[in-house]
């Protein structure tokens, strides 16, 4: 497959560190005692999908911990009473560190959440007539599937990553994608503290996105009167920012040789060796490439030779 037509692969960073912290053992700890285990399920996580999806470019995206978002600022229950454990913390400062020691881009940006620079990349690469793959847990990603993005999702218990599209939504939650937003409104999302409208759950949401299409014009039938004003303020928290900044999103190629280096000096070493692996592996790839583009220019000339004789 050409760089041309491989997709872009975005990753939801935090929505897996958080599964790597709580998931790996505690006892994977750094030089110098640090923890580690959520910096070495990043690190394999994106080796993993590296692997399997051959992307043209890889950009793994970080919330905001300490600079509130829209979000925070327009409805002050959002993602209230969330803590993190010092040790989780510290990691997901470095993360990023990782990530760009790969040779993959990291976004974070103060005033933005990860699922910010999914839907950011995700335009852009559309708009560019690209493809693009989402890895998340988060079931908010589903407002991002379309004919072009798919979205890989990771199951329980492990396994291979499900991808979801549109059909796979409609499946799933029994709207569109786009209508995502609106449903998560109507049902609200406890996780994130959002309330949702008084009495209605998946399915009331679902049976009136159904009927009506959008909240919008449930609302204009005069549905949810006394709530309408807060049921537009959910469906804007619950709207990923597409306008979200992004760093260059340029084809790359990974520098694994750095990584295992980065690797090695926070004492991860089973990372490490895997991070050098790769690169062994990518040298010999590289140098098969070119034997057999030093033979097809020796065939040609043979080829050329011998009609000019």
């Amino acid at each position: 497959m050409s760089l041309k037509h491989k997709p872009l692969l975005i990753v939801d960073g935090d929505s897996f560190a958080h599964r790597f912290y709580h998931a790996l053992p505690k006892s994977i700890r750094r030089a110098g005692g640090g923890p580690g285990g959520l910096l070495t399920g990043v690190g394999n996580l994106l080796v993993r999908l590296w692997e399997e999806e051959r992307p043209r470019a890889m950009l793994v995206a970080w919330d905001t911990l300490f600079v509130p978002t829209y979000r925070h600022v327009a409805l002050e229950s959002y993602q209230g009473g969330r803590e993190f454990d010092a040790d989780l913390l510290e990691q997901l400062d470095l993360a990023p560190r990782l990530v760009e020691s790969m040779g993959f881009a990291a976004a974070k940006e103060d005033g933005y959440e990860a699922d910010d620079f999914l839907a950011a990349a995700v335009a852009f690469e559309e708009a560019r007539g690209g493809s693009a793959l989402v890895a998340s847990g988060d079931r908010d990603t589903f407002q991002l599937a379309s004919e072009r993005t798919t979205i890989l999702q990771p199951q329980k218990g492990g396994g291979p990553l499900l991808r979801i599209g549109p059909d796979g939504v409609r499946e799933r939650y029994g709207v569109d994608p786009g209508q995502v937003p609106d449903f998560i409104a109507l049902r609200g999302d406890p996780s994130d503290k959002i309330p949702g409208a008084r009495g209605v759950g998946a399915k009331t949401a679902a049976s009136l996105l159904a009927q009506y299409g959008s909240l919008e014009v449930a609302l204009a039938e005069g549905r949810f009167a006394a709530e309408a004003e807060a049921l537009r303020l959910y469906r804007h928290v619950a709207t990923m920012d597409r306008d979200a900044p992004l760093p260059p999103l340029d084809d790359q190629a990974p520098t694994w040789a750095r990584a295992a280096a980065l690797a090695d000096e926070w004492g991860l070493g089973r990372l490490a060796g895997r991070l050098e692996a790769q690169q062994e592996a990518q040298q010999e790839a590289q140098q098969e490439a070119q034997q057999e583009a030093q033979q097809e220019a020796q065939q040609e000339a043979q080829r050329e030779a011998s009609s000019s004789s």
